[in-house]
């Protein structure tokens, strides 16, 4: 039965999950040309949405909008100057805000083939997540088989890809998790390192002593000094997020400014080492079609690693999407290991 209606979530203003708002019933999005009709199978929750709740997402839209960072789904209809052929595809999107709902209208372009033997929840680990590992890891780390690196929230969405694309690299995976995810961090190969009972730059050193050649951060304040001083030389930093500036008051822009501004002044230190702040989004603005064929050169790899068993999905949980408030308060109480899916 072809559906009519479709349902969303809407994220209303700076709201405690529970203020999230569920619309059904609404009439399914018409593909403009160039556009097709996504039902979409699995999207999921991000620290963006986080962020974005709270007003302090970097760039998020003005309030009310639809969250959701990115989905997996099956093109339903194609609109005008879109090849029949991609009906009945299952396909990837990053899409930032709007893929919190059951059906989402978008540009063919931005579109990624997900591959047979891949289903919809394990794809969905691997989009936004994926993509930041692989790009953050080969793009500008540029880590190699033999090096250390040190992976801040190694049980985390994006660090539970990154610590297994890196070991597949070759390279010594050291990770900061909380206590109770160490043995599953162990089973993989990761040397563990406990973030609220340890001091964290003291171990770093006993275990790499010269410094470890990558550090990933999505951490920020503190903790992006100790980062970058566990360098080794010509070793690397790669920042992409600010956690710890989550529940603050005041400018959204501040933080991601300072990270800015500690980048730009640690990389002109003649030391060898250097810093990057990493966004997904970087270079879309001056090349949407340069963009879009690095997104999907590097997202069907990561697509690969994911069928032939490079890497694993980790899904913490799948829930109804008008369960999205459940899911949202679940993936704020930092209990869970890998990704919330949501599920229309």
């Amino acid at each position: 039965m072809v559906a009519t209606e479709y349902t969303e979530v809407v994220l209303p203003g700076k709201v405690e999950p529970e203020g999230l708002q569920v619309r059904t019933g609404l009439p399914l999005p018409v593909p403009a040309a160039g556009q097709v009709l996504v039902g979409v199978e699995a999207t999921g929750v991000s620290f963006a949405e986080q962020q974005m709740r709270r007003g302090r997402y970097y760039d998020q839209p003005p309030f009310p909008f639809v969250p959701g960072y990115d989905l997996v789904g099956t093109v339903l209809t194609v609109g005008p100057g879109v090849g029949p052929e991609l009906v009945g595809r299952r396909v990837a999107a990053l899409t930032k805000t709007g893929g919190w709902a059951s059906h989402v209208a978008l540009d063919a372009a931005d579109l990624v083939e997900v591959p047979e033997g891949v289903g919809a929840a394990e794809a969905e680990t691997a989009v936004v997540n994926g993509l930041t590992a692989w790009q953050m890891l080969h793009r500008k780390a540029r880590v190699r088989s033999g090096q250390t690196v040190l992976v801040h929230g190694a049980n985390g969405g994006v660090g539970s890809v990154l610590v297994q694309l890196a070991l597949a690299a070759g390279a010594r995976v050291i990770g900061t998790a909380s206590a109770r995810h160490h043995d599953a961090l162990r089973a993989l190969g990761v040397t563990p390192v406990d973030y609220r009972g340890d001091d964290v730059p003291a171990r770093v050193r006993e275990l790499a002593p010269n410094g470890v050649d990558a550090v990933f951060d999505h951490v920020g304040g503190r903790s992006i000094i100790d980062s970058w001083g566990l360098l080794a030389r010509g070793g690397t930093l790669v920042s992409y997020g600010s956690a710890a500036t989550r529940d603050d008051q005041g400018s959204k822009q501040w933080p991601v400014l300072k990270l800015l501004g500690r980048v730009w002044l640690w990389n002109g230190l003649p030391n060898g080492r250097h810093a990057y702040f990493f966004n997904v989004w970087a270079g879309r603005a001056l090349s949407r079609d340069r963009f879009r064929s690095r997104l999907r050169g590097d997202l069907a790899q990561v697509f690969t690693a994911l069928r032939e068993g490079g890497i694993s999905a980790h899904i913490a949980v799948e829930l109804p999407l008008e369960r999205a408030a459940e899911a949202m308060r679940l993936a704020e109480s930092g209990t869970v290991a890998g990704k919330i899916v949501l599920v229309p």
